[in-house]
C-alpha cells in the first residue's frame, strides 16, 4: 500500500480544497453536491487503490499500468518543509498587503503546485507536470482575482476547482490501470 502514499496525500488534500472552499457565493445546493461529489470522489480512490494493490506487482517493479514507486526521502523533506514555510511566510506578507482572507486558499494553491515542479525532477514523473501547471495557475489567478478587488469566487477558482481537478486526475489515473488489468484477467480467463 505504500506505493499509493501520493495518491492518499494528494486525495486528502483534494478532498480539503473542496471541503473548505464550496461556500459562499455558492448556491447552497450546489456547494453541497460538489462536497458530496468530493468524498464519493475520495471513496471511489481508495477502492481503486486496495483493488490495484491486490495485483501482485512482477519482479522489480509495480503491476503493469500502475505508476512508479515514489520516494519519500531527504529530498522530499526538504521540498515539504520550503512548502511550509513559502506558506506560512506568504501569509503573512498578504496579511501585510492588507488583502482579504480569501488570498490565503490562492497562496496555498500557488504553493502546492510550485512545489510539484522539483518533485517532477526527483520522482522522473512527467506527468505530475500537469498537476505542477494546474494549481499554480489556479493559484495565480485567484490572487489576481482577490488583488483586483474580486475576491468573492477566488476560493472557488483556487480552491474548489484545484481540489476537483485534483481528485478528478487521481480517479482518472487510477481507473485506466484498473481497467487495463480487468482486460488482461479476462484474456487469461481468470
Amino acid at each position: 500500500m505504500t506505493r499509493f502514499l501520493g495518491v492518499y496525500i494528494g486525495a486528502g488534500f483534494g478532498l480539503a480544497f473542496v471541503l473548505a472552499n464550496a461556500g459562499p457565493p455558492l448556491d447552497p445546493t450546489l456547494a453541497l453536491v460538489l462536497r458530496v461529489l468530493a468524498v464519493a470522489a475520495l471513496i471511489g480512490i481508495v477502492v481503486l487503490t486496495l483493488l490495484l494493490a491486490r495485483r501482485p506487482a512482477p519482479e522489480g517493479g509495480t503491476p503493469e499500468g500502475d505508476t512508479p514507486a515514489l520516494r519519500f526521502g531527504p529530498f522530499y523533506g526538504a521540498v515539504v518543509a520550503a512548502e511550509v514555510v513559502l506558506i506560512i511566510g506568504g501569509f503573512q506578507v498578504l496579511r501585510l498587503l492588507g488583502l482579504p482572507e480569501q488570498a490565503n486558499v490562492c497562496w496555498i494553491a500557488l504553493v502546492v503546485g510550485l512545489h510539484f515542479f522539483p518533485l517532477a525532477w526527483y520522482w522522473r514523473t512527467r506527468e505530475i507536470l500537469v498537476v505542477a501547471l494546474y494549481l499554480s495557475v489556479l493559484g495565480a489567478a485567484g490572487l489576481t482575482m482577490v488583488a483586483t478587488g474580486h475576491p468573492d469566487w477566488a476560493p472557488f477558482v483556487s480552491g474548489v476547482l484545484s481540489g476537483v481537478g485534483m481528485l478528478g486526475g487521481l480517479l482518472v489515473s487510477l481507473i485506466g490501470p484498473f481497467l487495463a488489468g480487468r482486460r488482461g484477467a479476462e484474456a487469461n480467463g481468470t
